[in-house]
């Protein structure tokens, strides 16, 4: 296959995608992502979706060098707009910020019908993800957390059927720092947390030079973060 090699974070999202049928990914940065899936038959077909001309014209030159223009196609579009008229199985948002994606699915919720598996790849902000889920829906059946070249990344997976992973007593925690994280706890999740837990206290500490009503307030939801942390980390 010409071209760049995947990414360790594009290979866990890789990982997740159905092997049947159409993969559609969102953002697609130069089809990447759908030219290795479709060079190692990891999924049928797939969708290249681009915001920009540019990127579009970069990721149909990169399928033809692959000679793989029978099974990947390139298609211009803001977000869920390149499904019209069109299927997925799996769509896949990778590499964006967490209300971005957020914002994508929202705003192309008309395109997800038939859509079987979300897989998606927030950069920052994993919780606001879960929680767009949660209202919409789908269940978080899986998530994964790594580390690459100095940055935390999570990928998450949900179906539209399943049993949902969160308890009433533990859902705000659990949205926040990931169920299935909390209980695996992996190297990447003690790391992310750790140093989150040191951000926390020094906003903390610089809360406690104030007094005022809001800085109080803002210290209780600093600590009550901070616990959980706390919980999972001892």
């Amino acid at each position: 296959m010409n071209g760049k090699r995947l990414s360790k974070r594009l290979e866990v999202t890789a990982s997740f995608v159905l092997k049947e049928g159409t993969v559609a990914d969102i953002g697609s940065d130069h089809a990447y992502l759908p030219i290795h899936l479709t060079a190692h038959d990891l999924c049928e077909y797939a969708i290249a979706g681009e915001l920009n001309e540019g990127p579009l014209q970069s990721a149909i030159e990169k399928i033809y060098a692959n000679e793989l223009e029978d099974r990947v196609e390139a298609r211009l579009g803001n977000g869920l707009e390149v499904l019209e008229g069109r299927r997925a199985d799996t769509v896949v948002i990778a590499g964006m910020g967490g209300p971005l994606i957020a914002s994508i699915l929202s705003e192309g919720k008309q395109y997800l019908g038939g859509v079987k598996r979300l897989v998606l790849q927030p950069n920052v902000a994993a919780d606001q993800v879960r929680r767009w889920l949660d209202g919409h829906g789908w269940i978080l059946f899986d998530e994964e957390i790594l580390e690459e070249d100095g940055h935390i990344y999570e990928v998450l997976a949900a179906e539209p059927e399943g049993t949902s992973p969160y308890t009433e007593a533990k859902k705000e925690q659990q949205l926040w720092l990931g169920p299935y994280l909390m209980e695996r706890k992996p190297a990447s999740f003690r790391m992310k947390w750790r140093m989150e837990y040191d951000q926390l206290k020094r906003i903390r500490a610089q809360l406690q030079l104030a007094s005022q009503q809001l800085a109080q307030e803002r210290a209780a939801e600093l600590e009550k973060k901070m616990s959980w942390i706390e919980e999972v980390l001892t």
